[in-house]
């Protein structure tokens, strides 16, 4: 077997990695809804460790106060499916990780959990860079649709994550 995971991640995963080395920054990310898959994706690239410092898995909302320090007012009063979910993320994996990048993602890959407001294959982006005023983190909320496998559903995620982690000269 060549690579883990399907060819179209495998690629853009690899220019992340080779555009981040160029750039010499240094990446995480925080992950919900993907489990995981982003961080996978980045260390399937030889040489990877290079540009790739860690990620966290924060699948639940103790684990995204716990590790990224993710407000647990913020939670309630917005959910976990958010913009303003997704930037605390991004910034608390800045803050802990001392990386120059990060991308947080939060979702709802389903079948179950959708809302009306948030329905299955809504899922919310956020990236940070140091250096930058925290007023500059960006944040993207996507409903990929509620047609979509789990499966289909975190792919996608995993694609938008990967082109958010490339330097804006790359993109």
């Amino acid at each position: 077997m060549e690579n883990l995971l399907p060819p179209e991640l495998a690629r853009l995963a690899n220019k992340v990695i080779e555009q981040n080395r160029k750039a010499g920054r240094r990446i995480t990310v925080a992950e919900s809804c993907t489990g995981g898959l982003v961080a996978a994706a980045l260390t399937e690239v030889a040489g990877s460790s290079d540009v790739f410092d860690c990620g966290y898995i924060t699948y639940s909302n103790d684990a995204k106060q716990a590790m990224v320090g993710v407000s647990g007012d913020l939670l309630e009063t917005f959910g976990a499916v958010s913009i303003a979910v997704a930037w605390e993320m991004a910034q608390g994996a800045l803050d802990k990780s001392g990386c120059d990048v990060a991308v947080a993602i939060t979702g709802v890959a389903g079948p179950g959990g959708g809302t009306e407001k948030k329905p299955v294959g809504t899922v919310v982006f956020a990236k940070a860079e140091k250096g930058k005023s925290v007023d500059d983190v960006v944040a993207d909320r996507k409903n990929f649709g509620d047609d979509k496998s789990r499966a289909d559903i975190r792919f996608q995620a995993v694609l938008v994550a990967l082109e958010l982690l490339l330097p804006d000269e790359a993109v």
